[in-house]
């Protein structure tokens, strides 16, 4: 019965239906406060960005959180997983680069030995593990469902004390839906309104 159950929990943790909207989930392991210098913010930016214009991800929501990070998003190509993948993967060989060359990073040894520690109980990790390797993928399938995802992102630095107000957090897309100045524009998700 455990192992029938375990299948079930694994079988809805995927992306099953390649064109749909996904709420998902990814954090540094250990949960890791790595996102608390601007340069480390700029890259998720810049690797938003890049999957928005080159790999045909359309982004519906968003929040950086110090140690995790939360989507709503969809793939036009049709492949929500591959894309996913990519993204976790250049960003952990960039923001691991840019811990290295950072001689401001205060926390550098630690950050290192923390990323190695987790690699060493991975057999496919050679030297370091950035990202933890589930996604947890919900697919999004109704506008009250989606409303209420967004919420969650946006009210998570709220729940964690950072700000009072969702739309003062400057790592989310609270700012997009008040059509206040955000980091970068969103997708618009035309059957919300």
């Amino acid at each position: 019965m455990t192992f029938c159950i375990f299948i079930q929990m694994s079988r809805n943790y995927k992306f099953h239906n390649p064109t749909a909207v996904y709420f998902v989930t990814f954090a540094t392991v250990y949960w890791i406060d790595v996102f608390t210098r601007q340069v480390y913010f700029d890259i998720l930016e810049n690797s938003i960005e890049h999957c928005k214009k080159e790999k045909g991800m359309e982004l519906y929501a968003y929040c950086f959180m110090p140690s995790h990070i939360h989507f709503i998003f969809r793939d036009a190509n049709e492949n929500p997983s591959s894309l996913l993948r990519d993204f976790k993967k250049y960003t952990s060989k960039s923001i691991l680069q840019a811990i290295e060359e950072n001689q401001q990073e205060s926390r550098k040894e630690w950050l290192l030995w923390m990323f190695e520690k987790a690699a060493k109980k991975k057999n496919n990790v050679s030297k370091y593990q950035f990202w933890q390797h589930h996604n947890k993928p919900i697919e999004l399938w109704s506008p009250k469902v989606i409303k209420q995802k967004i919420d969650y992102i946006h009210n998570n630095p709220v729940l964690s004390g950072f700000v009072t107000n969702p739309m003062d957090y400057k790592y989310s897309s609270a700012k997009n839906f008040t059509d206040d100045h955000a980091v970068f524009e969103i997708d618009a998700i035309g059957f919300l309104e």
